[in-house]
């Protein structure tokens, strides 16, 4: 958990308003981050949280997110003085979202409550919705900035394809500057993820090997052991493709292959994430199959439990080809890049869960020693980001005794001792809304320049009425040999044990 020490800076009052305020990752998410923030501090005492909802009472909603509390965060520690400091804060606005007096209630609420006029607007609901709360936030005045701060948070997806994504945005912008605009995604807000930065950039060991010279290929993985679980309605016409690669995944691949930033500021940074993405090299229909694959989990094992097939899941068409597995091999057309592959990939109901980056090196030019002894083993650098953020450097080493064999050895080092010293995603990116720090949000023009590069494989995927499948539990997907089969080392498969 972060705690008042680490943070860079204090945050100013705010009224925080929470569309969505009884959904689902309000009770998951939300509500868990700002109850650790307000504990330690990272929340200013004067601020108040407001939810938005309809046809309940405020003692409702109450139990209903100490309820959550209690099951999805039970190592909170919340007896009843904790809640009573906590829930003093709550506030409800009750009204549907497309009813235009609710805004105005919200507005009056606003100015009733008094103190401060900063607000941050947390949208916890479906996309759909996005356009019209600006537009009724607008329209009851809650949008210029002449007395506080006005923030609007959008969760992903943001859009579904280049088209919807260009509109929300061009919807958005009528009523928001874009410097007003967070366009929130949770993975960029992992400690691990954003200390990618600081192994690369402050450390002088790097920087000489990170080019095409010594990297052979990066592997960029999220490998899940869950499926849909309660998101089936979305999944279902997002796929692995939409709702991993275009977002997270690609967003990863630009903090790997970005050059410094001339300083560490909010655009500079996202400055050079643009560059990345504008250097990545565009599909040709003929390459999208050489360079694409997408499955589908069927039914098997996994700790030791049987699981079922993605066509049997509840609200999931039994001849659904939506993939649940796809992996894409790009390539950044750059000086320090040209020729190196990215192979980004995401599966669900795999062997392991494991996320991380793979920095596979070239193999040395010459074995040195004896013909009889063994190959070198390709050297790796790889970033662990879930679980048990750190690092893993493999060398090799030679074995002990008279031989001069070699062997692997596997260094690690883990970014935290103990798991309670890293903070929760949602607890960084909601403190960076609140004092301004836009550096982990994604911009406009990235969101855009993303999803024109996948749009040749989305077109592709499109109409297809069958899928390979992959046995849940099981790294059993060929196609993956084929798509690394000139990477040195081949398709890597994490395993939370390396």
């Amino acid at each position: 958990m972060v705690t008042a020490d680490q943070a860079i800076q204090t945050a100013d009052p705010s009224n925080i308003v929470i569309f969505g305020a009884a959904g689902d990752l309000s009770k998951r998410k939300l509500i868990p981050a700002l109850v650790r923030m307000m504990c330690c501090g990272l929340v200013h005492s004067d601020s108040r949280i407001l939810g938005v909802l309809r046809n309940r009472s405020r003692q409702e909603w109450l139990d209903q997110l100490r309820a959550g509390l209690q099951e999805f965060s039970p190592h909170i520690e919340m007896d009843d003085d904790k809640w009573q400091r906590f829930s003093s804060c709550l506030k409800i606005v009750d009204g549907d979202l497309d009813d235009e007096t609710m805004y105005q209630r919200l507005a009056e609420s606003l100015e009733t409550l008094g103190g401060t006029k900063n607000a941050m607007f947390y949208c916890a609901i479906p996309p759909a919705w996005y356009g019209k709360v600006a537009k009724g936030l607008r329209n009851a005045g809650l949008v210029h900035e002449d007395e506080g701060y006005r923030r609007l948070v959008i969760e992903k997806p943001f859009g579904s394809d280049l088209e919807t994504a260009s509109a929300l945005n061009t919807e958005l912008q009528a009523v928001f500057d874009e410097n007003q605009i967070y366009r929130i995604d949770h993975y960029l807000g992992k400690e691990s993820v954003q200390n990618l930065l600081v192994y690369r950039f402050a450390n002088s060991i790097m920087e000489p090997l990170w080019n095409r010279n010594y990297i052979d290929h990066i592997q960029i993985s999220a490998s899940e052991t869950l499926g849909i679980e309660y998101r089936a309605k979305y999944y279902d016409h997002s796929g692995a493709l939409r709702d991993m690669i275009q977002s997270h995944l690609m967003q990863m691949m630009t903090l790997v292959a970005m050059e410094p930033p001339v300083e560490f500021t909010a655009d500079a940074v996202r400055d050079e994430k643009m560059k990345v993405l504008r250097a990545v090299r565009r599909f040709e229909p003929e390459q999208i199959k050489k360079q694409t694959v997408s499955a589908q989990y069927a039914s098997g094992t996994i700790n030791n439990e049987q699981v079922s097939a993605y066509v049997a899941e509840e609200n999931v068409s039994p001849d659904s080809a939506t993939e649940t597995f796809a992996a894409v091999r790009f390539y950044i057309d750059n000086w320090r890049w040209q020729g190196v592959p990215f192979i980004l990939w995401s599966g669900k109901r795999m062997k392991s869960k494991v996320s991380e980056v793979m920095i596979r090196f070239r193999k040395p030019p010459f074995n040195l020693f004896d013909s009889h002894a063994s190959v070198p083993a390709a050297n790796a650098l790889v970033f662990r980001l879930q679980p048990e953020g750190g690092i893993v450097l493999r060398l090799n080493a030679k074995k002990p005794g008279l031989t001069t064999d070699n062997e692997e050895m596997v260094m690690h080092a883990p970014y935290a001792a103990d798991a309670e010293e890293v903070a929760d995603a949602y607890e960084i990116l909601m403190h960076d809304v609140l004092t301004g720090d836009r550096t982990l949000f994604s911009r406009s023009d990235e969101i855009e320049e993303s999803w024109s590069i996948v749009e040749p494989i989305l077109d592709a995927w499109k109409d297809r009425v069958s899928i390979e499948r992959y046995r849940a539990g099981t790294w059993d997907i060929p196609d993956m040999d084929e798509l690394t089969s000139d990477c040195v080392g081949g398709w890597h498969k994490p395993s939370i044990y390396d």
